[in-house]
């Protein structure tokens, strides 16, 4: 319940010409990421492309924080694709807990209760963790170091929650483990650019 490569692209064009900004490319890179760990760990390539290159669809809606999560869950369910819903939804909440958020709360009481009620209803799996590794690591640029990324969304933000910082490198350790080989080595993170 996923749009093909294809399609997703042209979903990603059409939101960049709504929203214009960094977040197209970093939805980019999360994408290269997504299929290259994938590819080295079993996982289906495509899949894990389309949901990379999706997960901050809901950015197309507006310059946004917290809302941007439930836009994307929002217009992908209405489109049908409810794997790349999950997906916009979780990418932000590696331990199902919205006061985790790094970011602004600019969402309403019902899109807030909304985003707590489905993550409670969620239990993540591979592809969820794949995803949110990925945006961890994903500049505008191209690939970053994960604990660099973190760092700078702390300096945007002013605070990190520490268990979601954990998490995040537990789930690089935890794909390393799965591919048997370096995370920065998989990615091309010398290489990648959007």
């Amino acid at each position: 319940m996923y749009p093909t490569k294809e399609e997703a692209e042209t979903l990603l064009k059409d939101a960049e010409s709504c929203n214009p900004g960094k977040w197209v490319d970093h939805s980019r890179t999360c994408a290269h990421c997504a299929e290259k760990i994938a590819q080295y760990s079993g996982m289906d390539t495509e899949k894990a492309y389309v949901l990379g290159l999706l997960h901050d669809i809901g950015r197309k809606f507006g310059v946004f924080h917290l809302r941007h999560v439930s836009y994307g869950y929002i217009y992908m369910m209405d489109l049908g694709y409810d794997d790349v819903a999950r997906i916009c939804l979780t990418h932000s909440f590696n331990e199902n807990k919205i006061e985790a958020y790094v970011g602004n709360f600019d969402t309403t009481d019902e899109e807030t209760e909304m985003i707590r009620e489905k993550l409670k209803e969620t239990k993540q799996d591979d592809y969820d963790k794949l995803i949110q590794l990925c945006d961890a690591i994903a500049g505008t640029e191209g690939v970053m170091d994960i604990i660099d990324r973190m760092t700078d969304v702390k300096n945007r933000y002013g605070s990190y929650d520490p268990d979601k910082w954990n998490t995040n490198i537990m789930l690089k350790e935890y794909f390393e483990s799965k591919m048997g080989m370096d995370l920065y080595v998989a990615v091309d993170k010398k290489n990648y650019r959007p």
